[in-house]
């Protein structure tokens, strides 16, 4: 019995999120101080580490 293959992926998804990411850190460091400052430092870090890992994965 064949099993149905899973639908393709969008090559949009990832990088749609990644937008959303930096969009959301840019707005939280742009509205407020403290958390918001917190926040947006997760978040940009989260992001460079996102590239360096596919940057070294890449190189592999």
């Amino acid at each position: 019995m064949n099993t149905p293959s899973p639908p393709p992926r969008s090559p949009f998804a990832a990088p749609a999120w990644i937008a959303a990411a930096s969009v959301l850190g840019l707005v939280s460091a742009l509205i407020g101080d403290g958390v918001f400052d917190v926040v947006s430092w997760v978040i940009f870090a989260g992001l460079i580490a996102l590239a360096v890992r596919t940057w070294v994965k890449r190189t592999r």
